[in-house]
């Protein structure tokens, strides 16, 4: 059986607001080239690093 996930538009836009803003961050903090793309790469996976932390702070 197959089953699809479907995505509403307003999580599609959280994402993007978030995968921005981590970016902004991300790149603004970087300290060299290659820092820098690390950062990009790291924004795209924040998800990631917010559950993790929020976990961690649970006690998980």
């Amino acid at each position: 059986m197959k089953e699809e996930f479907k995505s509403s538009p307003q999580s599609s836009a959280v994402y993007a607001f978030g995968f921005i803003g981590a970016a902004i961050y991300y790149i603004s903090t970087a300290c060299s080239f290659w820092v820098g793309v690390l950062g990009f790469f790291k924004a795209m996976v924040w998800p990631v690093f917010l559950v993790y932390e929020a976990l961690k702070f649970f006690g998980a």
